[in-house]
Formats: C-alpha cells, sequence, structure tokens
C-alpha cells in the first residue's frame, strides 16, 4: 500500500471486463501491456456486493458476510438489497489495514471511496455514493451522498448533477460511468488521495438485458474505455499507479427460475393479500427463496423441512445444484446470513424473485424501479414495459402527477422474466470468461488465474 514516499494507487472496479474483451479497451490494453493482467477465480456468488467485499478484505463470503447484493435480516426478519454501512463488511478491508499500518510507521494514508458499496461509515477520507433522498409523502428526489459534506455538492457544481436516471433502470447507460470516471479524475487532481477506489458501472446493463452475444460488446467496451480516459489522464499526472478489477464476466441465458412460485404452489410460502397487491410474509410459512442473479437463498423455518424444500427446489429446470447445511461450505457460503439452503442456476439460467400467481395481485411495487422494497434482485427494471406503447412520455406524465402531488406510481417495468437474457452469479468455466485484473508493478506468479 502507498506510503508518502510511493506513487498513490487507483483501484478501479471496471464490472463486467474479462480477458476476451481486453482487447477492445485500448487504453485499459495498453495499461496491461505496460504491467501485467491475470484472470482471477470468481467469488461465488458472483454479484457485486461480494466481489466487491471479497477483493477488498482478500476473504470469502463466509468470513466477511456479504453473502450476496441481499440476504434477510433474521433478527427483524426483513430482507434488505443494496445495505450501505460498512459496518455489515466483518473482514477489514485493505484501506483500513493499510491506514493502521502508515500510522504504526508515524505516515498518514489518505483514502477516496467513490461509488464502491458499502461506502457509508467507511474509515476513509473522501467519498461519494447514490443517496436518493425521500420524502414522508412517498416522494423521492434524486441525490448523491458524501464526506466530507461538500463534496458531493462540489462535484456537482463543476461536473454538472449526477445523472441518477443512468446509473440504473430502463435508461441505465453509459452517462452514470462518464460522471463518475470525470469525479474521481478531479478527487484525485485536487485531493490527491494515495488510495482511491473508484466504481465504473457500464458493462453490466447491455450484457444483463441482452445476454453478451446479443450485445455489441466491441462498442460498450470502447465506451468504457473512452469513459476512463479522464480518469487515467489525471492519474498519469499525479504519478500514480492504476489497477483494473473486472468483478466478473456475463453469461448468455435463456431460462429464468422461480424458486418462490414453486413454494407457493407446495403450499410452503405464505403470502399476505392487501391492496396494494400479495405481499411476502417472512414470519410465516415454512420457505422462501431471495433471489439474487444466478444464486438464490432459502431460508427455512424447520429444520424437518430442509430436506424436504431442497428435493423440491432441485427438481425445477435450470437449478444446478443445491447446497444444503455443511455444504454451504464448498462455495465459501457457510454464514449465518445465507439461507439454509443456497441454489446455484445452470449456465443458461438465472432466479427471479417473483411470489405471486396472478400478475393482477402483483405487489404495487413489483412495476416500479425500488431495489431496496423488492425481497429479491430484479433486472426487469432494465427494461421499459414492452407492452407500453411510448413509454417516456408515460413517464414524464407520472413524473407530473407526482409534482403536482397526486399519489401515483412510476408503473414502468415488465413482470415477465423471460425478456432478461443476460446473467452472472456462477463461477466461470474458462480463463477467458473471468474476471481480469490488470495492475502495475511487481507482476503475480503467471500460472493460473490468480486468486
Amino acid at each position: 500500500m502507498p506510503e508518502s514516499s510511493t506513487a498513490p494507487i487507483v483501484l478501479v472496479s471496471a464490472v463486467g471486463l474479462t480477458r476476451t474483451l481486453l482487447p477492445m479497451a485500448p487504453r485499459l490494453s495498453a495499461l496491461a501491456g505496460r504491467g501485467w493482467s491475470r484472470p482471477v477465480l470468481d467469488c461465488e456468488p458472483a454479484v457485486t456486493c461480494s466481489a466487491q467485499a471479497t477483493l477488498l478484505t482478500g476473504r470469502p463470503p463466509r468470513d466477511h458476510g456479504i453473502v450476496g447484493n441481499g440476504w434477510l435480516f433474521r433478527d427483524t426478519r426483513e430482507i434488505r438489497f443494496w445495505q450501505q454501512s460498512n459496518a455489515l463488511i466483518q473482514s477489514e478491508p485493505l484501506y483500513e489495514t493499510a491506514r493502521r499500518r502508515a500510522a504504526d510507521r508515524g505516515r498518514s494514508l489518505r483514502v477516496a471511496k467513490l461509488f464502491w458499496w458499502y461506502n457509508q461509515g467507511a474509515e476513509v477520507d473522501l467519498s461519494v455514493t447514490p443517496k436518493p433522498l425521500y420524502g414522508a409523502d412517498g416522494g423521492k428526489v434524486f441525490g448523491i451522498w458524501g464526506s466530507p459534506p461538500e463534496l458531493p455538492a462540489r462535484l456537482e457544481r463543476l461536473i454538472g448533477p449526477f445523472p441518477f436516471p443512468s446509473f440504473w433502470g430502463p435508461m441505465a447507460g453509459l452517462p452514470a460511468t462518464r460522471w463518475i470516471a470525470r469525479c474521481a479524475a478531479e478527487v484525485l487532481s485536487a485531493d490527491r488521495p494515495d488510495l482511491t477506489l473508484v466504481y465504473l458501472p457500464h458493462l453490466d446493463y447491455e450484457p444483463q438485458r441482452l445476454g453478451p452475444s446479443g450485445c455489441d460488446m466491441a462498442r460498450l467496451v470502447g465506451e468504457l474505455d473512452e469513459a476512463a480516459a479522464p480518469l487515467l489522464d489525471a492519474a498519469k499526472a499525479v504519478g500514480a499507479r492504476v489497477w483494473v478489477f473486472g468483478e466478473y464476466g456475463h453469461s448468455d441465458v435463456v431460462r429464468p427460475v422461480l424458486p418462490n412460485r414453486a413454494l407457493r404452489d407446495a403450499g410452503m410460502l405464505a403470502v399476505r393479500p392487501g391492496p396494494y397487491g400479495d405481499q411476502l410474509e417472512t414470519f410465516q410459512g415454512r420457505a422462501f427463496a431471495v433471489c439474487d442473479h444466478q444464486h438464490a437463498h432459502v431460508y427455512v423455518q424447520r429444520a424437518e423441512d430442509l430436506r424436504e424444500v431442497r428435493d423440491l427446489l432441485v427438481a425445477l429446470p435450470g437449478v444446478d445444484r443445491a447446497f444444503i447445511g455443511e455444504e454451504r461450505a464448498e462455495i465459501g457460503l457457510d454464514h449465518s446470513r445465507s439461507g439454509e439452503i443456497v441454489l446455484r442456476a445452470a449456465s443458461d439460467a438465472w432466479f427471479a424473485y417473483p411470489f405471486w400467481l396472478d400478475d393482477a395481485q402483483a405487489p404495487d411495487y413489483a412495476r416500479t424501479v425500488d431495489i431496496h422494497r423488492k425481497p429479491g434482485y430484479d433486472p426487469c427494471e432494465l427494461f421499459f414495459d414492452p407492452s407500453l406503447t411510448a413509454p417516456k412520455i408515460r413517464a414524464m406524465r407520472r413524473l407530473i402527477q407526482k409534482k403536482l402531488g397526486f399519489r401515483t406510481l412510476m408503473d414502468l417495468i415488465p413482470l415477465d422474466p423471460s425478456i432478461v437474457r443476460g446473467s452472472h452469479g456462477c463461477p466461470s468455466e474458462s480463463d477467458d470468461d473471468r474476471p481480469v485484473l490488470i495492475g502495475d508493478g511487481p507482476a503475480p506468479p503467471p500460472n493460473g488465474p490468480w486468486r
């Protein structure tokens, strides 16, 4: 880790970048040519929160506790996705280790954490993360949060407002990555951190919508490479070394698996009907699944039901394997936050969260972008409902209604999971499809993927 006498380090999470895709990125390829690159063994599950925590701690999910992008919080029986508290990471991140070791030698270490997950409360000097503002009337205003508190305002004054709709949802795309790269360049140039963590999400959108084989990957990777240019230029200007980590690769999928509907059909899952549609009941029922890309954590109330639940779910088409009890140790998910059973999908399948049996009874949030209320990850949020004739006009009308004080929903999202053509989470079968790690400095041993 950098000290006052060594070069700063910039660690970029370029999610979705693999060895196959690297030659399509001329700037990042040149960086690898000046230094080194290695395929990295996927963590399991290979999803953003788990992958970032594994890289930052050097530990598997069984140790750091980030068993997915979300899980059941057993003390409150709430399913929560996309939490931001750094206290949820149960192993020491590398920036805390580096800061402590620097202090032991009488040195200081400045750290910036820009759009990496688990940002709030992190022991860093500079941080920026997406954080909308929520009103008591149900309204939401897009915004970013940061430390020190004046940093987000300074960045938006220099760069412009953060393009929140392009960070997630049907309009997710390049503008968010461009903004984050410019934000990182500004922080690097003006604040001179010793270690800077930057998250560039551009390759995580189209490959999920259309599958990697349905995308113009050369164009997408080229856009990522071009968007990174200001950051790479700023790093060069301050003499920083740049490392790049791909997190995971994407795979084509052709079939969603719906474990919650199977559990409900079998009388094992409970719902509470009401004026806002069916609601998943976590205090009653025998089992339910928290779906997250190509893995699902299945929480089973009673030990005597484990085998029956496992046998029911493993028989579903698209389920590759069910890890029950101590078997979860085989994939590093033997942690109290994990479900009693962990499902892994086949390489061409993924797990969808719907638990209702009739779309007329879908919960009201199902047709909206609502990453915190949904009891599972929903890639359908990347699409406008194809049954809508003019979805952007509908979105504008809904926005005007909200501004005028009417109670309405941004009901633009499809309910059909078969529309999704790409996913991730399963371990990659070849080095070419594994996430790539590009480094500046001494190279690791050349044999095999780096751990």
